[in-house]
């Protein structure tokens, strides 16, 4: 078939100028001149003879598409679904929880921890809706641009979804990027006020001291009331709740390793029994000192 311009003629009158016009119009902005040629194209007589023959070229150069997506193409990604994990048990993702420090923080701590926390999930929530809205707008013009050239050439339902999956797929990796720098930053945040290897201070000396020469004083119950943890935890200068977790982890290592523990029972009451007898000692010889020899050492 041979091409004849068409200057005057409101429409196309061959196939060749029917697709010279296709290409015009994809190059045009959308404007009104643009929407008169669409109109034009859509009320063209040869326009459904060239939709069946680009439907029979699809058929033969395209046979993949007649078939639906298998599973593997619409399983979710396994990096995302263990972000998001990550972020509901950490309180970012989800409802809002009330997620408390380690006993062994302090009450500026906590504040400090809460209000840091609620500034990462705030921060998260807002680009996550970012994220959200620009993917659905751009879904959906894509979906709208083909549902317009479906009037056209064949696009099929399964083509379409397709098309939105690898869109979607696109765009993860932005989601992914964002999720990613927020587990980052609680991590980050844990390592301060949450990570208990970071958060455990070692006792000094002598609060170990004490503590150790109550327990195994007290090896018949060592288990200390509230009282006496309060007593023992002024003396040490910690807190009641370390002096609790103190007690609970020496009474699970003096099980486990009990003829160690024995060893250094006997060399705590060795001790103590030793400081009786210097104390019974020094008594005794200030008992036996005359005070008048001391005054007149005094000259």
């Amino acid at each position: 078939m041979t091409s004849t311009p068409s200057s005057s003629a409101d429409y196309p009158m061959t196939i060749d100028d029917l697709i010279q016009q296709l290409q015009i119009v994809a190059n045009e902005p959308l404007d009104d001149t643009a929407a008169i040629k669409k109109t034009q194209l859509s009320e063209h007589p040869y326009k459904f003879a060239l939709y069946s023959e680009l439907c029979e070229v699809k058929k033969k150069l395209c046979p993949h598409m007649r078939y639906p997506m298998d599973d593997t193409q619409c399983m979710d990604d396994p990096q995302l679904m263990r972000l998001d994990n990550m972020l509901a048990a950490e309180g970012v993702a989800g409802p809002e929880r009330n997620i408390q420090p380690s006993g062994d923080a302090s009450t500026t701590d906590q504040a400090d921890y809460k209000q840091k926390l609620q500034q990462i999930r705030d921060t998260y929530h807002k680009e996550l809706h970012k994220y959200q809205e620009a993917s659905n707008q751009f879904t959906h013009h894509v979906k709208s641009l083909l549902f317009e050239q479906n009037n056209t050439r064949p696009i099929s339902k399964l083509e379409i979804d397709r098309m939105v999956m690898i869109i979607q797929r696109k765009f993860s990796g932005i989601q992914v990027q964002l999720k990613q720098s927020t587990c980052e930053n609680v991590m980050m945040l844990r390592s301060r006020f949450l990570d208990a290897r970071r958060k455990r201070r070692n006792f000094s000396k002598q609060a170990t001291e004490i503590l150790n020469e109550y327990f195994y004083s007290h090896l018949n119950n060592p288990y200390p009331s509230e009282e006496t943890k309060e007593e023992l935890a002024r003396q040490c200068q910690i807190t009641v709740s370390q002096v609790a977790n103190w007690f609970g982890n020496k009474r699970i290592r003096y099980k486990k390793n009990l003829a160690k523990s024995q060893e250094e029972a006997n060399l705590y009451v060795n001790k103590k029994a030793a400081q009786v007898q210097q104390n019974y000692m020094i008594g005794t010889a200030a008992g036996m000192i005359n005070p008048y020899d001391l005054y007149q050492y005094k000259f």
